[in-house]
């Protein structure tokens, strides 16, 4: 059997202190799972049921990359997160059993097209062209569990030129991530390669054309990027 147009490459992200990559399956977003973040949203931060948007896995963009900026927004949005990489998928995972699902961990940024996402609230519409843009999922090197544990408390920040804009801590999660897996596997099989960004903290705000954005979260790897001109 061949193709009849060339199979697309498989997208990966880095692997701290490796030369190997991980190789990235499919990308969920937990959405509003700060509750100071939901606040600033305008929206109740209770534990109602947790929701969930994705990203096409070849939106992820290395650290230390410069990206353009986007087209067709100019409301264009950090946000500081921790990425969680399956490493053993499964439907209806316990959540007592969940964290030995994860590969590992990392830093990113779900950089989003606030105004496009606002539009499609407003309409009801899928939220794809506020946050399923191309360079859209910055994330840094992954560590293994094996070197970090699994992260649940401390320092989850983001800063632009070098001044912060979003402090919070890991604590704020207002769905954990053994529920976020389990709540995930209910509905559609994990699988490995997998990426979970798992929500970002209050203080999002606009970036601009020339702006050096560093997101990062204790004991993992930071992840930065530039946003260049238009294209």
């Amino acid at each position: 059997m061949a193709f009849v147009i060339d199979p697309t490459p498989t997208p990966s992200v880095a692997v701290l202190g490796s030369e190997d990559r991980f190789p990235v399956r499919r990308i969920f977003c937990v959405g509003r799972n700060y509750a100071a973040h939901a606040r600033e949203m305008g929206k109740d931060p209770d534990r109602e049921p947790p929701f969930f948007f994705t990203k096409p896995a070849d939106a992820v963009v290395d650290s230390g990359s410069t990206i353009p900026y986007p087209p067709e927004t100019s409301n264009f949005h950090y946000e500081a997160e921790m990425i969680v990489a399956i490493g053993t998928g499964g439907r209806n995972i316990a959540e007592a059993g969940a964290l030995s699902h994860v590969w590992g961990y990392g830093t990113g940024n779900d950089l989003t097209r606030r105004d496009l996402q606002q539009v499609a609230k407003d309409m009801g519409r899928p939220w794809d062209w506020g946050k399923a843009f191309d360079n859209s999922a910055v994330i840094g090197p992954l560590s293994p569990v094996s070197q970090v544990g699994h992260p649940s408390s401390g320092s989850i920040k983001l800063t632009v030129n070098g001044e912060t804009k979003q402090d919070g801590d890991l604590t704020e999660l207002i769905w954990s991530i053994p529920e976020v897996i389990a709540i995930l596997s209910r509905s559609i099989a994990l699988a490995p390669g997998d990426l979970i960004m798992s929500g970002t903290p209050a203080g999002v705000g606009k970036l601009k054309p020339g702006d050096v954005c560093t997101a990062s979260v204790v004991g993992l790897a930071d992840c930065t990027v530039t946003i260049g001109e238009p294209l």
